[in-house]
């Protein structure tokens, strides 16, 4: 059973405290929440919120224009800890969030929230802050997708990449066409740019290592459409399916890597089938022109302008712009990890994370999710082992296998009781050291079932070998037993 605690400090500005408080300030509240997977298995949430006023120097930085500096202004004064909330409540009267707006979520973890009138109506804010910011109960669903039973979990739950204690990101120029096209891209530059600052920040919760290529005649295996009316080629939506497998036999970076890989491919169109649009299910255009598979990557086409005379010379020289492209595959990046941002109330206002590509929150989410899930792989591969065990009863296990099986149990024990104490990094840091060691418990060469066999296995193998050898030697040794018996019984002759 495991408890998630989120250590939260809710600071009421001037003006800004409810009057129907239960008791003056500061005081501390307890609020839990149950999350239930399966019949066996529940997740409780425990919410430890410290209500307190603000000080003057938290009162100097509310004071700022907007909400963006105010936030800014706030973040050396609050507690930066993994997992933990600082939330803000400010009057309902106060002009720091603009029109409409009753909660403004920073990029760090800290939030301004309208003080709303009543404690109830506050708490009610509260919560959907905590929704947003920490955790919710699709989110841990997701983790746990294993242990949900069919028909529970929504599709885009089973989209998010599985736990993994490192990723390979790979990036594919594909160019169908290079009697017609050169293509230069700054792949380097672009990866540097804009890609290791999300990597950066994500490298707590893994190991990333980014390499790519250009595959020259890869074509994407499907024959697009022809439409006369906006002289141009169209690749409908239930045809995309169908253009991974071919790509993928191409891009041979899977078959020799120990992790996950995340595959974004940039598809130039053969001359003879330019311009290349996607049609989404509706029929419309998309406006990225690039399309993501769950737990895979994403693709995106690059049309090339046609040249102005058709007596241009062959190959044309293309120059991809990246910013465009990063763009796409950034945003197919967040969606790969389950960090969306689709399904935020309306009266909620985020804060963009700029280059670092995630908020601190959001890294925090993931923090989240993926000690819950390693805890829960833990689990289901150590329970595996015991069923191993049982069932073959002469396998013998070393001193090395056993001691890496105490240390997954003892680091599981540890998460969970980090997670209750409200320590998020300490406990995913565990949850990771006890996936290392129960993985390589369970695939240690000493285990394969292969090398035991069960009795009536050997009898079936042996029983044909000593059959025909035991029965003469058998037959010998009962011939031996009735002569000594007969022997026995002669008289003794008396002189």
């Amino acid at each position: 059973q495991v408890q998630l605690v989120v250590p939260m400090a809710v600071v009421f500005g001037p003006g800004a405290v409810p009057g129907d408080l239960p008791r003056p300030l500061p005081f501390r509240d307890v609020q839990e929440m149950e999350i239930s997977v399966n019949l066996r298995t529940s997740v409780t949430a425990r919410y430890e919120m410290r209500y307190r006023s603000t000080t003057a120097q938290e009162e100097a930085a509310l004071a700022a224009g907007t909400a963006r500096e105010a936030d800014a202004a706030l973040y050396p004064l609050q507690d930066t800890t993994l997992g933990s909330l600082t939330i803000y409540v400010v009057p309902e009267t106060s002009s720091l969030l603009p029109q409409g707006i009753n909660v403004y979520v920073g990029t760090h973890r800290s939030a301004l929230v309208r003080a709303g009138g009543s404690l109830a109506a506050l708490q009610a804010r509260l919560r959907e802050v905590t929704q947003v910011m920490s955790f919710t109960a699709s989110s841990i669903a997701a983790a746990l997708s294993d242990r949900v039973p069919d028909g529970q979990l929504s599709p885009d739950a089973r989209r998010n990449l599985k736990s993994s204690l490192g990723y390979e990101i790979t990036f594919s120029l594909l160019n169908p066409d290079p009697k017609s096209h050169t293509v230069d891209w700054d792949i380097e530059g672009a990866v540097n740019r804009y890609v290791k600052p999300v990597l950066d920040k994500l490298s707590l919760v893994a190991n990333f290592s980014v390499d790519s290529q250009i595959l020259y005649y890869a074509v994407l295996g499907v024959t697009p459409r022809y439409d006369k009316e906006s002289s141009s080629f169209l690749l409908s939506a239930h045809s995309l399916p169908h253009v991974i497998n071919p790509v993928e036999a191409r891009l041979g970076s899977s078959a020799a890597s120990l992790y996950p890989v995340l595959n974004f491919l940039l598809y130039v169109p053969e001359r003879s089938h330019s311009p290349l649009y996607i049609q989404d299910k509706d029929g419309a255009p998309v406006s990225t022109n690039a399309f993501h598979s769950p737990r895979w990557g994403g693709i995106m086409v690059y049309n090339v302008e046609a040249p102005a005379s058709p007596q241009a010379s062959l190959p044309l020289h293309v120059d991809v712009d990246m910013a465009r492209v990063m763009e796409v595959f950034l945003a197919q990046l967040r969606l790969l990890f389950g960090l969306s941002r689709e399904e935020v109330p309306p009266e909620f206002l985020l804060e963009s994370p700029g280059n670092e590509g995630l908020a601190d929150w959001e890294l925090d989410h993931l923090l989240w999710a993926h000690t819950v899930e390693n805890i829960a792989t833990v689990s289901t591969t150590l329970t595996s082992l015991a069923q191993l065990l049982d069932k073959i009863g002469n396998i013998v296990i070393k001193d090395d296998v056993a001691s890496e099986v105490y240390r997954a149990v003892a680091s599981v024990q540890s998460a969970v009781t980090e997670l209750s104490l409200g320590h998020l990094h300490a406990a995913f840091q565990a949850s990771k050291e006890a996936v290392t060691s129960s993985e390589r418990a369970f695939f240690d060469p000493s285990l394969l079932h292969l090398l035991y066999f069960p009795d009536d296995q050997k009898f079936a193998i042996y029983i044909p070998l000593f059959l025909p050898m035991a029965v003469p030697i058998l037959l010998s040794l009962a011939k031996i037993v009735r002569e000594t018996r007969l022997r026995k019984k002669e008289p003794t002759k008396m002189d």
